[in-house]
């Protein structure tokens, strides 16, 4: 993609947000944005994603939070992608459902369950996982590619599966291979610049 097509993009998207930060990269040629969604500085969202909301919902992308591609968030009251945060190709993100237990109506005509999802900063959501409503992803948590996510998560706490379970820690628990691969990663190659906060 050339400068021009980055400018037109970047312009024809921005119109679509309710608030764009400074230095986002919006680019995509077929970005879907319904509603009330704002975007902190830096944030960055790749092509085929959809961010819907709904009645008096709100979708928030603090802080170079970070959308791959295909990924789907529909909101009907909250929504919040923390600072740093980072969700993989194909993740969904629904803060509600449709009312199923207590009735035999069909579901189409039942009314919606509604929660907030909070997604803390410096987490990473998998490719193809799924965020149920109401819950609340604490700072630096992984969640596996194609994990389902019905429970909250705790700060630095990986979990994976179908439904989502804890796995381990990234730090308090994690075994002595893993601490000593780590060691011996971050001894070679160090911690990378983010290289988005040069002008800071």
């Amino acid at each position: 993609m050339n400068d021009i097509q980055r400018a037109y993009y970047y312009w024809r998207n921005k119109r679509k947000f309710s608030k764009v930060g400074k230095k986002c990269r919006i680019y995509s040629y077929d970005l879907e944005v319904e509603g009330d969604v704002e975007l902190g500085d830096y944030v960055h969202v790749r092509d085929h994603c959809k961010m819907r909301t709904r009645h008096k919902g709100k979708i928030v992308l603090k802080d170079r939070a970070q959308l791959s591609w295909n990924v789907i968030i529909e909101c009907g009251e909250y929504v919040e992608i923390g600072e740093n945060a980072a969700l993989a190709e194909y993740v969904i993100v629904r803060d509600g459902t449709h009312l199923i237990y207590g009735t035999k109506e069909h579901w189409r005509f039942t009314p919606h369950v509604i929660k907030p999802i909070i997604i803390g900063r410096d987490a990473w959501i998998g490719s193809r996982a799924y965020v149920n409503y109401g819950v609340t992803i604490g700072e630096g948590a992984v969640v596996g590619v194609g994990a389902v996510v019905t429970k909250d998560i705790g700060p630095y706490e990986i979990w994976a599966g179908t439904p989502a379970k804890y796995i381990g820690h990234r730090t308090d628990d994690a075994p002595p291979h893993k601490l000593a691969e780590a060691k011996e990663l971050i001894e070679k190659y160090g911690i990378r610049h983010d290289r988005r906060m040069d002008d800071e």
